[in-house]
């Protein structure tokens, strides 16, 4: 596997689009397009919050209905959630509007929608939006990093990512881009990825390989505790690469299920990072565990307490808030068997044996605790299982992008 520069429009036989169609946003990109000229596979998962926004049904009837897929339209500034009848409606004349600029059915136009729930959509603006990214539209990487710029709300960096490996005697890229930075605690975030592939591959298969990867990838990351209405994981396939189809339970079907997660990591993390009013992208890593499950209930506790992640903005080493947030998650183990580091680029020190604190320099722990990305490593000494889940620092910055963010 070999990561290469791009995004989406990496893998073959994809273009992108992005334009200013000024839905709420009049000084920036706020409408992005990929569309592929071969029908897609489709595969994807949705948000598990009982309010879903419209373009998240619409494109749960697309996927489960096994339509090949031409094209994804995404705008932000509004998340057309809470909008009834009439959102579902322009959802509807979206896609028409898309099928025919494009020249395909309006039923294989997906779509996204990140942005302030309850609004409707200014649907002649998003009608000539679409117009205009059909113009734009092309295969370069230029053009793709631009479609992961549009698609940003509270962002301050476009996410993007893209691998290549190799399928019998053919190469597969697999490129991705995503948005999210507030109401991010995905179960499947505002949280939207949108990932393309050029891999021969049947639906089951796709979505085996997507489904599977999620609950490690974006349902480990965490910045403010909301599950968002919008949250949305598209991966399309459209088969350019030419390789012999991949088949579940194989080595092939391995290969891509590994690039997949790199891509999905990637992004997971970069969305937590980017947390609104962050600093710093806090990991929690449980090691020593008797189940997979166990490590993940108890990193997950561990980036979800608002009180470690005010202790992470404050690069204070306040032990005591991870292993509460250890004990009340419903994993069971024993804390005087604990261990715990701190680790970051500038070193790793060691804040707790055996449940009990250790002498350590207050200066190193506050040097590592000061790097942009800082890693808590409890090991709980129970057995062999690990996971790792992703969040950030809590600051006063992220009140003042929440306590206005409508206006």
């Amino acid at each position: 596997m070999k990561v290469v520069t791009g995004g989406v429009t990496k893998a073959k036989g994809f273009e992108a689009a992005s334009t200013a169609a000024k839905i709420k946003y009049q000084d920036r990109t706020d409408m992005a397009l990929i569309y592929s000229e071969k029908p897609c596979v489709a595969a994807g998962t949705f948000t598990t919050n009982v309010v879903k926004a419209a373009p998240v049904k619409w494109d749960r009837k697309i996927v489960e209905s096994g339509q090949p897929v031409h094209a994804v339209v995404v705008n932000s500034g509004i998340a057309n959630a809470c909008t009834g009848a009439e959102g579902m409606g322009y959802c509807e004349e979206t896609a028409k509007a898309a099928g025919e600029a494009l020249g395909i059915p309006s039923g294989s136009v997906v779509l996204g929608s990140t942005g302030v729930i309850g609004k409707q959509l200014p649907i002649d603006r998003i009608k000539a939006g679409v117009g205009e990214l059909v113009k734009k539209k092309n295969d370069s990487l230029e053009n793709g990093t631009l479609a992961a710029k549009a698609i940003m709300t509270t962002d301050t960096k476009e996410k993007e990512l893209a691998v290549e490996i190799e399928i019998g005697d053919k190469t597969v890229t697999i490129g991705g881009m995503a948005k999210g930075s507030g109401m991010i605690h995905p179960n499947m975030c505002t949280m939207l990825s949108f990932i393309t592939t050029d891999a021969v591959i049947g639906k089951e298969a796709l979505q085996k390989a997507l489904s599977q990867d999620v609950d490690d990838t974006y349902n480990m990351i965490s910045v403010d505790g909301d599950t968002s209405t919008n949250d949305t994981v598209l991966l399309l396939a459209n088969g350019a690469a030419g390789n012999e189809e991949i088949k579940e339970g194989t080595e092939d079907f391995d290969t891509f299920a590994e690039a997949l997660h790199e891509i999905n990591v990637y992004l997971a993390k970069r969305i937590a990072g980017d947390g609104e009013g962050a600093t710093a992208l806090f990991e929690a890593t449980v090691v020593g565990c008797e189940s997979k499950e166990q490590a993940k209930t108890l990193a997950k506790s561990i980036v979800c307490s608002n009180l470690t992640k005010t202790a992470i903005a404050g690069h204070d080493a306040n032990w005591g808030r991870i292993l509460c947030a250890m004990g009340y998650s419903g994993a069971s183990f024993d804390p005087e068997k604990m261990d715990l580091y701190f680790v970051s680029s500038a070193g790793k020190i060691q804040i707790i044996e055996n449940g009990t604190a250790v002498a350590y320099s207050e200066e190193d722990a506050t040097k590592i605790l000061s790097q942009p990305e800082v890693i808590a490593l409890a090991d709980i000494k129970m057995g062999g299982e690990k996971a790792s889940a992703w969040g950030c620092d809590l600051t006063y910055d992220y009140i003042k992008i929440n306590a206005d963010y409508r206006s």
